[in-house]
């Protein structure tokens, strides 16, 4: 079991977890918000993990109010969003911080051992500036949204930008390569 898999965390309803929960599976680890511009990527992801999930895909999703106040709401508040809006099944975490020196553990050790997203982070951070916000740099998470794609043994098989959509054909080639393994 790696380090990541042992990072103690809360699911939505408080109750305690681990990805060692998910041992032997694949995750995708992606830091969440109810108010982005971003925010019906939830579709999608709940689309990946029914397609994905008798083959051993999680999703797991991580709420984080780090990027312009885009998730204001309380745990309950977030849940009651996510089940009432997208229908959303797959595993959902307490809220938590991403980026910065208070991020979450899990986040740290993600964003260490994989420092640089595949996708459209470049051209990401260029709309930010063009809407004057002033975006984090890498190893840190660019926005709402980034993922992690956690293998089946625990180590951080690929990250992807913000902008890289569930259905995108890299992020589905790399969660079936992962799946296949």
């Amino acid at each position: 079991m790696t380090a990541i898999q042992q990072i103690p965390l809360k699911t939505i309803k408080g109750t305690d977890a681990s990805l060692a929960d998910y041992a032997g599976k694949v995750v995708l680890a992606v830091n969440v918000a109810s108010k982005c511009g971003l925010t019906p990527q939830y579709e999608g992801l709940e689309k990946l993990y029914r397609d994905y999930k008798d083959k051993g895909l999680v999703v797991a999703g991580f709420p984080a109010n780090d990027f312009a106040g885009q998730e204001p709401g309380s745990n309950d508040e977030i849940a009651e969003f996510c089940t009432t809006n997208f229908g959303v099944e797959f595993p959902m975490f307490e809220k938590i911080v991403v980026t910065g020196p208070e991020k979450h553990p899990l986040y740290a050790a993600l964003t260490s051992e994989q420092p640089k997203a595949d996708g459209d982070g470049d051209d990401f951070r260029e709309k930010l500036r063009g809407y004057g916000m002033t975006p984090t740099e890498e190893p840190e998470v660019l926005w709402n949204f980034e993922k992690f794609l956690i293998a089946k043994d625990g180590s951080v098989a690929a990250r992807f930008a913000p902008g890289t959509t569930p259905d995108d054909p890299a992020l589905v080639s790399a969660i079936e390569a992962e799946l296949a393994k």
